[in-house]
């Protein structure tokens, strides 16, 4: 699914001087509610959010009939790297050991790792992490591969105000409180096969047609994001839905404490399993 890598985007600022640009932000952000419109306010949240490089995040995503949570923390100031503590439930993995409990993941700009728990080391020679490196996924899954290959290494949370920014209608649903921080709403519509030529960075043409064509495929046409942006100017909320051949796609990320450190260390290779051998023992 192409919003996917919402379950491992993180978004943070500073949280440090709090002088008298965060005041010039915060008058700024009115002006261009008042003058430019949404579309002004959301460049100047763009702005500010690029600037920051880590942050702790927590979420919800539900496709079809299967559901998941995350909460962690991520930093994406030279590819991605981050902790984050999985919970799946539903759908494909109903029937699974791992239904209901948490998975620990550690994100790499070269690769995900997962602890897949004491059932599958059980049957996997003592191993209990599995490694999926984006090289080989992106040669097994095609443009889809290509492109979670993409997100995974390029992931910048300002791209999800960037992408309301492109579709240049969006609206001002008003001020509502998140977690406790009051928060403007922005929403908006894309059209799928646009919002991943927007998201890519290093796709070559090629790869986004074949992607285009999968998407199609898929049933999706059109995704909307809503947005919520603080008085800072940063992202604090982000929610994406879909409707696909596969049911309903809705995901929703709160992002905070802009700033965090993030520490990424790779399980021990004694301890961690190829993707791809996997799957050759099971063919």
């Amino acid at each position: 699914m192409l919003s996917g890598v919402v379950l491992v985007a993180g978004l943070t600022a500073c949280g440090s001087d709090k002088g008298d640009s965060d005041k010039s932000n915060k008058g700024s952000d009115k002006a261009a509610e008042s003058v430019g419109g949404p579309l002004a306010a959301l460049k100047l949240a763009s702005q500010q959010t690029d600037q920051q490089h880590s942050a702790k995040v927590e979420g919800t995503t539900k496709m079809g009939t299967q559901n998941s949570t995350m909460s962690g923390a991520m930093d994406w100031a030279d590819g991605m790297r981050a902790n984050m503590t999985i919970t799946q439930t539903g759908g494909s993995v109903q029937n699974s050991p791992l239904a209901g409990k948490p998975m620990e993941a550690r994100y790499t700009p070269d690769a995900m790792f997962m602890n897949l728990g004491p059932e599958f080391a059980a049957q996997a020679g003592g191993k209990h992490w599995m490694k999926y490196d984006y090289d080989t996924l992106a040669k097994q899954a095609g443009a889809s591969g290509e492109f979670l290959k993409d997100q995974m290494q390029n992931t910048d949370p300002a791209r999800s105000v960037q992408l309301l920014i492109a579709t240049g209608q969006v609206k001002s649903v008003g001020s509502e409180s998140v977690k406790g921080v009051k928060a403007t709403h922005y929403t908006g519509t894309v059209k799928v096969s646009e919002l991943a030529k927007m998201q890519s960075k290093d796709l070559t043409q090629s790869d986004l047609e074949a992607l285009q064509k999968q998407l199609e495929t898929s049933g999706m046409e059109t995704e909307t994001i809503d947005l919520w942006i603080d008085g800072d100017n940063l992202l604090v909320k982000k929610r994406e839905q879909a409707e696909s051949n596969n049911g309903t796609y809705d995901s929703t990320v709160f992002y905070s404490d802009y700033g965090t450190k993030v520490t990424v260390e790779e399980p021990p290779t004694s301890d961690t399993m190829n993707f791809e051998d996997a799957l050759g023992q099971q063919s």
